[in-house]
This record gives structure tokens, sequence and C-alpha cells, in this order.
């Protein structure tokens, strides 16, 4: 006859499903929870603390450049104005000088563009054409840059800037944009490959995927780098009859006289000299005779 734990046993099964002594837990089950909860919050921890350092960084960042941001904003936007109605009352030379001190303030496509418009008003081939094609360096999709740059070359008989077929890419787009392009797809690709495995994510296969098409997208726009960097020493002679000299010197022999606005590429420096090349020829010009089309906006 069973005894009363037995019977108690049985009616706690028929009542639960299942009988008490299943209800203990195992001893080695506690020890295997609290390790995983260990590990779950290691992990936790450490995907907020990345991103604790991604917003921190950003921000620091907004505070220390936003204030010269708006100032300098602040400043070529009124100089714009005053350009943009001294331009449309006919005062071309004051409207270059506002033109050109809020490109100064602020480089802009527009502005640069303006400034372009403004000089050659005034019948300065060398800085109009300069300022168009820093306009273009800028933004190479706006199409009234690249039409006044054609005509300012009809109209002066100047021949366009021989390039490579590496520097053609280059302008395809903003010249400050494949930097990013390049940035962006290689850390994206790095990412992808390093960070499922050291924050102990689940790999999926649109991880290879992107990280594959990043590192292709990256190998693409080196050529597209070089090119920019080589088209940045390309520079723009400012003055008509400029002497190309054969030697750095203020007595050296003058071999030829280039017309404003003529492509060069400068190559090196001695002194404040510059060695250019043009299409036809090669020599030395003083430094205020070339405007890089990357250089800075000068006085």
């Amino acid at each position: 006859m069973p005894n009363a734990k037995h019977q108690a046993n049985s009616l706690l099964y028929m009542v639960c499903g299942r009988d008490i002594a299943l209800r203990c837990p195992r001893p080695c089950s506690s020890g295997r929870n609290t390790l995983a909860k260990t590990r779950v919050s290691y992990d936790s921890f450490r995907r907020l603390a990345v991103r604790c350092c991604f917003f921190v960084c950003f921000w620091l960042s907004v505070i220390c450049f936003a204030p010269s941001f708006a100032m300098a904003a602040t400043a070529g936007s009124a100089a714009f104005q005053q350009g943009a109605q001294a331009y449309a009352d006919g005062k071309f030379e004051q409207s270059a000088s506002l033109f050109g001190e809020a490109a100064r303030a602020m480089p802009s496509p527009g502005t640069l563009h303006n400034l372009g418009d403004a000089e050659w008003q005034c019948g300065h081939v060398g800085p109009a054409v300069l300022a168009w094609e820093r306009a273009h360096w800028l933004n190479p999709l706006d199409r009234n840059t690249r039409t006044n740059l054609r005509f300012g070359r009809k109209a002066a008989q100047l021949d366009a800037p021989d390039l490579a077929w590496y520097e053609v890419c280059s302008a395809w787009l903003p010249a400050g944009w494949w930097d990013w392009i390049a940035c962006l797809s290689f850390w994206l690709a790095l990412g992808l490959v390093t960070l499922p495995g050291a924050l102990r994510w689940r790999k999926a296969d649109w991880h290879q995927a992107v990280a594959a098409a990043g590192f292709a997208i990256f190998l693409l726009t080196l050529p597209a780098l070089v090119g920019v960097e080589t088209r940045s020493k390309l520079g723009i002679v400012l003055q008509k009859d400029t002497p190309l000299r054969l030697t750095p010197t203020n007595d050296a022999q003058v071999i030829a006289k280039l017309p404003a606005g003529e492509t060069a590429r400068f190559e090196r420096k001695r002194g404040h000299y510059l060695f250019i090349r043009t299409v036809m020829t090669a020599g030395w010009v003083e430094q205020g005779e070339l405007g890089l089309i990357a250089g800075p906006l000068q006085e």
C-alpha cells in the first residue's frame, strides 16, 4: 500500500502534469545561466561604449567648427549680395572685388562663377578663366560654368588643357567627393569584415557581399584620386604677355610670351619662380603670374 508521500506526489502529478521532483532545478544550470548573463552584459556594454564614442566625436566636431563656419558664411553672404547688386548696376570692377571677398570668406561654385563673369566684363581674361576653372573644380556638374569656359577660350583663342584619362575621370565628380567615397567605401568594407567577429555578431551573407562591393568601389576610386592630385597642378596665366624665362632669374632670357588665360602645368618651384609646362613650351614664371585652379584665392 502506497505511503502518504507517494500519494501526495501522485496527486500533484495529476494536477500539474509533472512530478514535484522535476521542479527542482539542476545544480549545473544555474552556473550556466549566470555565465550567459555575464556574457550578454559584456557585449551590451561594449556596443554602448562604441556608440558613445561616435556620439562624443560627432558633437565635439560640431562644437569646434560650427562657429567659424557661421561667421564665414555671414561675411561671405553680405559681400555676395553687394557684389550681385554692383554687377546689376554695371559696376563690374566693384562687383569683381566684392565677389572675390565673398569667395575668400566662403568658396563656393556659384560665387566663383559670378566672379569669373565680373572679371570677364572688366576685360581680365586670365582671372576670369581662373575663377571659372575653380568653380568647375568644386562643381564639374554645372553646365553654365562649362559653357563659359568654352566661350572664354574660344573668344580668346586659347587651347583647352590636355588631360590624361584618369584626370578626365576625376572631373566627373567634385574633387572633394572622391576622398569621401574612397574613405567611406574602405572603412565600410573593413568594418563589415572585422566588426562581426569582434562584437560577436552573427555573420550573414550580405556582410561579405557589401564588403566586396566596398573594396571594389575603393579600388575604382584610386585612378580618380591620382587624377585629382595631378590636375591640382594645373594653373592659369593671369597677365597678358607674361614672359616665360629660360632660367629662374630676373635677367633670364625670355623664350616666349604667354597670353592671359593660357593653361600650364606646374612642376617645381625655386625661390619665387615656378617652372611650368604648356602645350607648346616650358620655362619659368614668377609665382604671382600663375594661379593654380586648386590653390588659395589671392587678395
